[in-house]
């Protein structure tokens, strides 16, 4: 009982009997229908972090959407205008002028990339990589299936489809193994000999078949803009048969008959920083067909396990939480307290999604994850640096699953050549920078539209999520290999700030406040000076950088020089007449009072610079400008919101934001205002699909649940009612290392444990009294 602060013994013997068991269930873990999939939305993604496939479980056909998180069209290209830093002191002079809009036309014609960038061939998209197209035949004409069931099973990362056709049993597993690095799909008939069925492999584009023994496959190249001799790629698919059967060939296919157990292996690569990708694609096909399937199963599972183990969570259930997952979504919408088990499947959802869509050594997730069915994705599938990648990591430390913030370590590191030839040719600065929109072949030039794409937010905003992994971690040999770029951020910054003629801070110039616009002139503007998002990172980054220093014991002289910058900077906020944080330096009207982005309360997440302790005032000013900015928008901003709710310690309106990305949807149009919702697979819509708010909204359940940015750790600082009334985490973090598991009773929680590595004293706030505590090992 040493572990257990600050509880009754009674309160606890009764908490154990009525709780006993109360971990997540497998069956809380579980996506299923009663149904096929009509549309890609409907389908279940599964991953390994390099691979991807989404099966749609047809009856007669069935397609199965594959994807390598790596395969880009595009190539690197220079688009940076070397002159144009020389337009950039009249440009800072029409600003300090009031001359907004004739800055923002020089900046156009002067200011920006060179060529068409993100709208041109050589920036390049991630693109699907085929289909995988299953026909099957029947040995009876009446194929009206009955029994059917198609689902997901988180921790297990397998997807399963069952149905029963004249007296017929067929049950089809899928995996993309965390083993053999393939997908496999498993085809069986309860009835011997009564599997038949051909496959081929396609895409929409730039692609031949070849079939050569028992292996169909696809090869191409895509276009890289320039020659149209881009990054190249492959898919190989092989079937094992167990139990009796036949496989014979044509030029485009394989074709199965009479067998009662078939396995499907499918190998895929990319020549992306992968010379030989080729034989080694065909390596891994032949080593997983050497394997024993339930072996592999096994492998697979276990792999998985111990990054998705970590974390358990459990709010209730409800009477609506045994339907299948698109009557719960039709459902939880109006009735919430039916299905208490409907946020915490969220939650572990955005889980299995990261460790499905990124590994360590390849690219973080980008716009959607690892998952694409077209060749011209969405926004191009590419890195929005003005919240979209940052909020795709947002929810990984809470959520245990720190390494995965390590791919988006890598990528960041791979900007900074480019970066710092990007803040010479704009700023004539040192250090580097990315404005607002990049791709794997390290683009850090402005976008193609002073509107939005001269933000200067980009890198310092990524430098924030950088830091965020040594917070959780405290890990110095990591903070050693991220310093450099961490201070060449700031060096940039450091060079690149102007002294403000009003109120003599130091601020960026030019910059936007991200894709956001007000009215100056009788004109809609965008560019300014100091937008309060661009304040707010960099006051942050120049302290992180300081503590960096400090605990590397390096550069002292820099340091001193940043401690001095700081106090030049404008405050974390400005209070405006109405009682609103203010979204530029100026008190501009705003063309669009509820547009998707809040950018100036990035100080209150995912920043730590407006809080209940240290800006009580801001904190209220905050509530007033998300009163205004309103609860509707893309899914992401949505859950943008239900954060700054939960860290304004407001758990109904976090969960009234939540409900609101829960809607269901099946809307794919591009949309950049009211929308949001989820797809039946539970993927999150904007829409059309962005994988964003998934892990938004799974960030802002944990943010309900625990808080640890103020100067101590917080338990339940925004819990809505509907989840009071019992509930346990097992395995969530909290920033220097510390690992908590916790129960609950009508709000108040029973018991804790803190562990961490090594034993250190920590500020706890629980049921309100902050007590001091020593953590312990575990």
């Amino acid at each position: 009982m040493k572990y257990i602060n600050r509880i009754s013994i009674s309160i606890l013997a009764f908490f154990i009997v009525i709780n006993a068991g109360f971990s997540q269930a497998p069956n809380e873990l579980k996506l299923w229908y009663d149904r096929p999939a009509a549309v890609w939305e409907e389908t279940l993604p599964l991953g390994n972090g390099r691979l991807g496939m989404m099966p749609d479980g047809g009856i007669h056909k069935e397609n199965i959407v594959l994807n390598d998180i790596t395969l880009w069209s595009g190539s690197e290209q220079d688009a940076n205008n070397y002159e144009a830093n020389q337009y950039l002191p009249e440009i800072r002079k029409m600003l300090a002028a009031g001359k907004n809009d004739e800055a923002q036309d020089l900046i156009n014609k002067h200011f920006i990339c060179k060529g068409p960038g993100s709208g041109g061939k050589q920036w390049g998209c991630f693109q699907v990589l085929g289909n995988l197209e299953i026909n099957y035949r029947y040995h009876q004409p009446n194929t009206t299936p009955t029994n059917y069931y198609r689902s997901l099973q988180l921790d297990q990362a397998l997807a399963t489809t069952r149905f029963t056709v004249n007296g017929v049993t067929y049950t089809r597993e899928y995996l993309t193994s965390f083993g053999t690095d393939v997908g496999i799909i498993k085809l069986s008939s309860s009835k011997p000999g009564a599997l038949s069925f051909s496959i081929g492999l396609s895409r929409p584009e730039r692609f031949r078949v070849k079939v050569k023994g028992q292996t169909v496959g696809i090869h191409g190249q895509l276009d890289n803009g320039t020659d149209g001799k881009g990054m190249q790629y492959m898919a190989l698919a092989s079937v094992k048969l167990s139990g009796g059967g036949s496989v014979s060939t044509t030029d485009k296919e394989l074709s199965v008959a009479n067998s009662t157990t078939a396995y499907i292996y499918v190998s895929m690569g990319t020549d992306f920083k992968n010379p030989g990708f080729e034989n080694k694609t065909m390596q891994l096909l032949q080593t997983a067909l050497s394997k024993n399937y339930l072996s592999e199963k096994n492998i697979h599972t276990q792999n998985f396990r111990k990054l998705f183990n970590r974390f358990s969570v459990n709010l209730g259930s409800g009477t609506n939480s045994t339907l299948s997952t698109d009557k719960r979504l039709d459902l939880f919408y109006k009735n919430p307290e039916k299905d208490n088990a409907l946020p915490a499947l969220f939650l572990q959802y955005g889980r299995y999604l990261s460790i499905s869509s990124t590994r360590i050594g390849l690219l973080p997730p980008n716009l959607q994850g690892l998952w694409a069915n077209q060749v011209n994705t969405p926004w191009n599938g590419d890195y929005h640096l003005d919240i979209n990648v940052e909020m795709n990591h947002w929810h990984l430390e809470a959520a245990n699953l720190s390494e995965l913030n390590l791919p988006l370590a890598e990528l960041v590191k791979g900007l900074v050549k480019n970066g710092e030839r990007t803040a010479k040719a704009y700023y004539n600065a040192n250090g580097w920078i990315a404005h607002v929109i990049t791709n794997v072949w390290g683009f850090t030039e402005p976008g193609e539209s002073a509107s939005w794409g001269i933000a200067n937010s980009g890198s310092g905003w990524l430098c924030e999520n950088l830091w965020a992994h040594y917070a959780y971690t405290k890990a110095k040999n990591y903070l050693k290999d991220i310093y450099p770029v961490l201070k060449g951020s700031a060096l940039f910054y450091r060079d690149a700030l102007i002294t403000d003629p009003k109120t003599k801070w130091l601020v960026t110039a030019p910059s936007v406040s991200p894709e956001n616009t007000f009215l100056l002139n009788g004109k809609h503007v965008n560019v300014c000076m100091g937008p309060t998002i661009d304040n707010q990172i960099t006051r942050e980054l120049f302290n992180n950088v300081i503590e960096a220093s400090e605990v590397l014991n390096i550069d002292a002289d820099f340091r001193a020089d940043l401690v001095e910058k700081l106090k030049q900077l404008p405050p974390p906020g400005r209070i405006a007449s109405d009682g609103r944080i203010m979204e530029w330096l100026e008190e501009y009207k705003e063309a669009d009072p509820q547009h998707r982005h809040i950018s100036h309360l990035w100080g209150l997440y995912p920043g730590s610079s407006i809080t209940a302790n240290k800006t009580p005032q801001l904190m209220e000013a905050a509530k007033k400008t998300l009163e205004v900015r309103g609860d509707d928008g893309p899914s992401w901003a949505i859950t943008h919101k239900q954060l700054f709710w939960a860290r304004l310690h407001d758990g109904e309106r976090a969960f009234k934001l939540l409900k609101e990305v829960l809607r269901p949807t099946l809307k794919t149009d591009i949309n950049y205002g009211a929308g949001g919702g989820v797809y039946p697979n539970l993927l999150s819509a904007g829409p059309p699909f962005q994988i964003d708010g998934n892990f938004g909204g799974s960030a802002g359940i944990l943010e309900m649940l625990i808080q640890s940015h103020d100067g101590y750790i917080e338990l339940l600082p925004s819990i809505p009612a509907l989840w009071k009334k019992q509930g346990s985490v097992k395995g969530i973090k909290a920033r220097n290392n510390i690992t908590i598991d916790m129960q609950w009773i009508n709000g108040k929680v029973t018991s804790y444990k803190l562990y961490a590595p090594v034993k250190q004293q920590v500020q706890l706030k629980v049921n309100g009294q902050v007590i001091n505590i020593t953590t312990i090992s575990k």
